[in-house]
């Protein structure tokens, strides 16, 4: 059964009818294997693996049980190969929606999610942010230890916010797509987040609108009010209304920079 009526235009025909990847009781060495395919294919965002960048030695512990599925995907996360495709080349803001991708199978749902993991990432480090997805309980209760995780962003589910289905939209762009053949290292859904809209349905090689009017157009500049200190040491009596003027690709550099300086955001506008 297709997931909409527009399913063939969307990408996501070849989810319809794909069963799930799971290792279940008196699994197979050839089904270990096909599990190790499937989260390359999952965590590389569609990319191919070179058999020089393959985990050999985790692929091993798997095929002989010495390790879940839910630990082979920790340690592609956190491996050497994860992060030169996504982590050293990209905003952070973009690294996180690609995490939630990879990790839980969906998008973001709102500001609070990303900046959870900002966070998280400049006062724990790399590990503890990998582990704040992989250790969740929502994690837990979508995959738990053997079953690959998928792109579960595109069904109606319990737990599931609506909102989450068009921002996967932004994020997926078809099933034959890389995610780094998007040449898009600052985060496509900072605009909607940062207002807290829902983000438009947008097909994979057009980007066509679908439905809804409501998410952030590339081609337009937006003006962003913000409420700084006046003083960054020293009490704070006085406070500063500033506004700036950015494209829509340069919007996210724009909000982390007035992220680190302390500075509030307002409102976010089209200029």
């Amino acid at each position: 059964m297709a997931i909409t009526v527009a399913a063939s235009r969307l990408g996501t025909s070849a989810f319809s009818d794909a069963n799930r990847i799971e290792l279940r009781p008196n699994w197979s060495e050839e089904d270990a294997k096909v599990a190790v395919r499937a989260v390359y294919r999952q965590l590389l965002g569609n990319e191919y693996v070179m058999s020089s960048e393959r985990l050999e030695s985790a692929e091993s512990l798997l095929c002989d049980g010495s390790i879940t599925v839910k630990d082979f995907v920790r340690a592609v996360a956190k491996s050497e190969l994860y992060k030169t495709k996504f982590f050293y080349n990209n905003f952070q803001t973009r690294f996180t929606e690609l995490n939630y991708k990879h990790l839980l199978g969906r998008a973001p749902y709102d500001e609070t999610e990303i900046a959870f993991h900002n966070d998280l990432y400049q006062n724990e480090g790399y590990d503890a942010d990998i582990d704040s997805y992989i250790d969740s309980e929502e994690y837990r209760e979508c995959f738990g230890e053997n079953v690959v995780p998928y792109y579960r962003g595109f069904e109606t589910q319990r737990g599931q916010k609506t909102v989450g289905f068009n921002r996967m939209f932004q994020l997926y762009r078809g099933y034959a797509n890389s995610d780094r053949a998007q040449r898009q290292t600052q985060g496509w859904l900072t605009w909607e987040l940062g207002r807290n809209l829902s983000s438009p349905v947008r097909t994979p090689s057009t980007r066509q609108v679908l439905s809804g009017n409501t998410g952030g157009d590339r081609e337009q500049r937006y003006r962003v009010r913000v409420l700084q200190s006046a003083a960054r040491r020293g009490p704070q009596v006085r406070q500063l209304t500033t506004e700036y003027v950015v494209s829509y690709d340069s919007l996210s550099a724009q909000l982390q920079r007035i992220n680190r300086s302390g500075g509030r955001v307002l409102s976010v506008t089209p200029a």
